[in-house]
C-alpha cells in the first residue's frame, strides 16, 4: 500500500500543492512553522476524514476561503484509486471514491492504513486515559469496520443518556426511557470491551518482544487493557450506580473508561516511570502497531513520522530507522543532518519553506 500523490487546494498555509510521493522514504524539511506537519495531516484526512490535531473542518481551510480540496492517489494489492475530498467551513466535508460520492465519511476506513508518530505520542504513556482510548479507537477503526459501527452506537448511546440523565429531575417520567438506553449500552459496549481485549492481547505480545529489544534485554514490559467493567458485569454495575449517575448526571460505567496499563519491570510507568522509560514504551507500541497492522491487513501501512527524531537518543533513532524497511515513510524533520549518524536510505527530498515545496537530489545519509 502506497501513497502516490497529493493534491491540495486553499488547505492551510498552501494556496496549490501537488507533490508525487517515493514508494520508500520520502523527507520534509525546514524551520518550523512552515507547513511541514501540514502535509502529513493532509495525507492523513484525506484516508481518515478527521485530523489528528484538530476536530474542526473550518480550521484546516486558509482563512480568506471557504473550501478546502484534497485529492490522494493511492495504489493498494496493484490498483489505483482516488480520494477526492472538499472541506467546507458552513457544510459537512464531501467526499468521493473513485469519483463515487459517499454517505458517510466513515467508508472511508479501512481504505488506507496509517501509523501516525508524532512528538504528541511520546508522552501517551503518561497522559490521560482519554489519549490511550483514542489510540484504541483510532487502530481499531482503520483495522475493523464493525468496531466503528459498535463504537458509533455506544457513543450516540452515552451522550442520549447523559442528557437524559440532566432532564430527569424535571421530568421524573422519562426514567423508563433509561432501562432502554441500558439495554443498548450493554449491547454495544460488550462488542467493544471484547474487541478491546483481543487487539490489546495480540499488541501486548508483540510490544514484549520490541520493548525487550529496544532495551536491550533490561526491561521486560508488559501491556495489560484495563476495562472499566467487565462484559458479564456490565447491566448489573450500571443498574447498581443508576442513583448516582441520576445525581451526577453522567454515566460514570463503561469502556468510555478504560484505560491500557504499562508495567515495566513491575512497575507500572504511567504514574512511576522515568522519561526515559515512557518515551521507550511509546516507541515500543507504536513499532508494534506497524507489525501487528502488517499481520492483520497482509499488506503495509504507511508510516507518517512527525519531527520524532529530534525527540529520541541516537539509539532509538537507530532502532525506528532500521525498522521501517520496505514501509512507505513520511517523515518531517528540521534539517537532514539527523541522519547524518545512521545508515538510512533517503529516497526523496523535499524542502518545505513558507507553504512552498521543491524537490531535492535524493542521497543517501551513511554511517
Amino acid at each position: 500500500m502506497v501513497i502516490k500523490s497529493i493534491s491540495l487546494q486553499n488547505y492551510r498555509n498552501y494556496r496549490t500543492l501537488s507533490l508525487d510521493f517515493d514508494p520508500d522514504t520520502n523527507i520534509f524539511y525546514g524551520d518550523n512553522a512552515q507547513g511541514k506537519t501540514n502535509i502529513l495531516e493532509a495525507v492523513y484526512v484525506s484516508g481518515t476524514s478527521r485530523s489528528h490535531r484538530s476536530s474542526k473542518d473550518r480550521e484546516l481551510i486558509c482563512f480568506s476561503e471557504e473550501e478546502a480540496h484534497i485529492c490522494t492517489v493511492f495504489e493498494k494489492k496493484g490498483i489505483l484509486h482516488k480520494i477526492d475530498m472538499h472541506l467546507r467551513k458552513n457544510k459537512t466535508k464531501g467526499i468521493a471514491i473513485d469519483g463515487v460520492p459517499i454517505r458517510k465519511a466513515s467508508e472511508l476506513f479501512g481504505l488506507i492504513h496509517f501509523v501516525f508518530f508524532s512528538p504528541e505520542d511520546l508522552s501517551i504513556i503518561k497522559n490521560g486515559p482519554a489519549e490511550r482510548r483514542h489510540f484504541l479507537d483510532s487502530e481499531l477503526c482503520q483495522l475493523d469496520k464493525v468496531y466503528l459501527y459498535q463504537l458509533s452506537n455506544y457513543n450516540k448511546v452515552v451522550l442520549q443518556r447523559n442528557k437524559l440523565l440532566k432532564e430527569l429531575y424535571l421530568h421524573p417520567d422519562y426514567r423508563e426511557v433509561l432501562d432502554v438506553l441500558d439495554m443498548q449500552l450493554v449491547q454495544y459496549g460488550s462488542a467493544l470491551i471484547q474487541r478491546r481485549q483481543t487487539f490489546a492481547e495480540e499488541l501486548g505480545e508483540i510490544v514484549h518482544r520490541i520493548h525487550s529489544q529496544l532495551s536491550g534485554g533490561q526491561e521486560e514490559m508488559e501491556l495489560k487493557y484495563e476495562p472499566n467493567v467487565t462484559v458479564d458485569a456490565f447491566a448489573q454495575m450500571l443498574f447498581a450506580n443508576r442513583e448516582r449517575d441520576m445525581r451526577l448526571k453522567t454515566t460514570a460505567t463503561g469502556p468510555h473508561r478504560d484505560d491500557i496499563s504499562f508495567v515495566v519491570n513491575g512497575v507500572d510507568i504511567r504514574k512511576f516511570g522515568s522519561q526515559g522509560q515512557q518515551r521507550t514504551a511509546a516507541l515500543s507500541l507504536k513499532l508494534s502497531e506497524i507489525e501487528l497492522v502488517k499481520r492483520l491487513i497482509g499488506d503495509t501501512p504507511v508510516l507518517l513520522l512527525d519531527d520524532v527524531l529530534s525527540e529520541l537518543d541516537s539509539g532509538r533513532q537507530n532502532y525506528l530507522l532500521n525498522s521501517i524497511e520496505n514501509i512507505q515513510t513520511l517523515i518531517t524533520c528540521t534539517g537532514l543532518d539527523e541522519f547524518v549518524n545512521h545508515r538510512f536510505s533517503i529516497n526523496r527530498i523535499y524542502k518545505v519553506t513558507d507553504g512552498s515545496v521543491t524537490v531535492e537530489n535524493k542521497q543517501e545519509a551513511d554511517r
